[in-house]
């Protein structure tokens, strides 16, 4: 199969993720400048969870410049990545709505530990697909962000119930990590089109 069908699916599952985040923001109930600024919460879960989605597109169609044709167990692995980030939409709506609490911003830092562990997931499944000399594996190396990420989403669901600001602030920290395009693909790209 071409990694076509499964990186269109991805966008169209990426964008309905997206779009699902946006009509949980409702408007507020008065016409008043203070009305609307009692909804910070909401946005601004919703701005770190768009990022978040983000950064998944994005290194998404970056791996899969290195893939050339995909196989069963790489479709379900990209479902089970997909299922996980279907998730943060819930997430993200209960952490905003009742103002970071600590349980709902624990359980946001849990759906951003699945999502990384499937990419992890995903990435192991491709890496086996493609063999011992799989171009995902010489581009990722020791990949320290994405063996830390899941460390630090776990602290911070943790440190929720300590003190939240801790957490948003892991949880930002993380997105930060990976906000910067992975240059290892990129540079893989390069190296093997100079290599023809």
């Amino acid at each position: 199969m071409e990694r076509d069908r499964l990186t269109a699916f991805t966008d169209g599952v990426l964008a309905i993720i997206v779009t699902i985040m946006v009509l949980e923001m409702r408007p507020p109930h008065g016409t008043e400048l203070s009305d609307l600024l009692r909804l910070w919460p909401v946005f601004l879960s919703y701005v770190l969870s768009f990022v978040y989605v983000g950064i998944y597109w994005n290194n998404h169609h970056h791996f899969f410049q290195l893939v050339q044709t995909v196989d069963g167990g790489m479709l379900w692995a990209n479902l089970h990545l997909l299922f996980w980030l279907s998730l943060i939409p819930f997430a993200t709506a209960w952490m905003g709505e009742n103002h970071f609490a600590p349980t709902p911003t624990a359980l946001y830092g849990l759906s951003l530990l699945t999502a990384a562990l499937a990419w992890l997931v995903l990435q192991q499944v491709i890496i086996r697909g493609q063999g011992p000399a799989s171009p995902l594996h010489r581009a990722l190396g020791g990949d320290l962000k994405g063996k830390l990420s899941p460390f630090l989403y776990l602290a911070g669901a943790g440190l929720a119930y300590i003190d939240t600001r801790i957490s948003g602030l892991l949880y930002t920290a993380v997105a930060l990590m990976w906000l910067i395009p992975d240059r290892r693909i990129e540079q893989r790209l390069k190296s093997d089109a100079e290599a023809s």
